[in-house]
């Protein structure tokens, strides 16, 4: 939600607090001015302040003494404007409570809403440091992202949907579209809570693509064990990258700016050939896939083995195989509309 321009600011939420504010502050000059001059009259500091409460509130326990035509004359004035100004003030407090309670509901009862819509989507577990990180390298992805954190106060300024709870409650998880999602994320602060995750996730969508993380060595294993598709260690991750910066800058940053930059026009993407693809059981050579689309496949991997890198043109596609392609926007979403069976493979002449 984009935040309210200034000559607008008076009919959005901050502009009724802003409204609040200047109520109150009208308030307390009333009372001041009230209690000021009531003592300028004659009367103790406490029973001026008392007086002026109840003429403002317009309680009418009556006056502390007897009063002049002065007295009288002011507590007219004061009566005018001091009701006026309390009036302008409780209104704002009961439109403040309801609105915020009204935009919690019916925005929580929206994103709930929005949350059910969603098929193929990405659940990330964990929104500390490493989860915002995987939030911004997520931001341009088909898929949409659904957050879950247990602490409120972090999700407030979300502008994704989110849900509010343990990520290791069932519950929870299938509030965020769990057993609709295409990948689950993760990225808790401990082994245990990332395992327990995995296998909770593993069990209720045994279909899912799970990536978890790993703060030691020792929760690499278990976590596979316990259903994850990848583990990551941040810490070896981070590690590893500082050592290609060290020894290959250039590479290291050119890997950055194909994967995540986008200032670059060639991209480097996977291309996932689904059952019934008209690539199947055709070589590269033959599916044209370079001389149809113009990208480039930089490796090939079969369902259950390891990538054939640089694979010549007589490697054979076959189903469920991804590829591992460079080329521009255009080259890339024809290479995908040939996979998917949108566009015939040509023919060699």
């Amino acid at each position: 939600m984009q935040p309210a321009r200034a000559d607008r600011e008076p009919f959005g939420p901050s502009g009724t607090l802003r409204r609040l504010r200047s109520g109150l502050v009208g308030l307390a000059v009333v009372v001041v001015a009230g209690t000021v001059g009531y003592v300028g009259f004659g009367l103790a500091p406490l029973d001026a302040l008392y007086q002026t409460v109840i003429t403002v509130s317009t309680v009418g326990f009556g006056t502390t003494t007897a009063f002049g035509a002065g007295e009288k004359v002011f507590t007219i004035g004061l009566i005018l404007v001091g009701v006026g100004t309390a009036a302008y003030t409780f209104s704002l407090l009961i439109e403040t409570f309801v609105e915020g309670y009204l935009r919690d509901t019916f925005g929580r009862r929206r994103m709930e809403h929005r949350i059910r819509q969603m098929h193929g989507h990405v659940v990330l577990c964990g929104w500390g440091r490493v989860g915002r990180s995987i939030a911004s390298h997520l931001k341009g992805a088909p898929a949409d992202l659904v957050v879950v954190d247990s602490a409120p106060e972090r999700l407030a300024a979300l502008d994704v949907p989110y849900v509010v709870g343990d990520a290791t409650d069932e519950e929870v998880l299938l509030a965020a579209g769990i057993d609709r999602a295409r990948v689950l994320i993760t990225a808790l602060n401990t082994d245990a809570d990332n395992l327990y995750v995995t296998l909770t996730s593993r069990s209720m969508a045994p279909g899912l693509f799970i990536v978890s993380r790993a703060a030691s060595e020792a929760a690499v294993a278990k976590l596979l064990r316990a259903g994850a598709d990848r583990v990551v260690n941040p810490q070896d991750l981070g590690g590893a990258r500082m050592a290609a910066l060290a020894v290959q800058p250039h590479v290291a940053e050119f890997l950055d700016v194909v994967m995540h930059d986008g200032s670059l026009e060639f991209r480097l993407e996977q291309i996932d050939v689904p059952a019934g693809s008209p690539m199947i059981g055709q070589t590269l050579r033959g599916a044209r896939v370079h001389a149809h689309t113009g990208a480039l496949v930089l490796a090939l991997r079969h369902p259950g083995e390891d990538f054939r890198t640089n694979p010549p043109p007589e490697a054979t596609v076959e189903d469920g195989d991804v590829l591992v392609v460079i080329g521009n926007a255009s080259q890339i979403t024809a290479l995908r509309d040939l996979a998917e069976g949108r566009v015939t493979p040509a023919s060699d002449a």
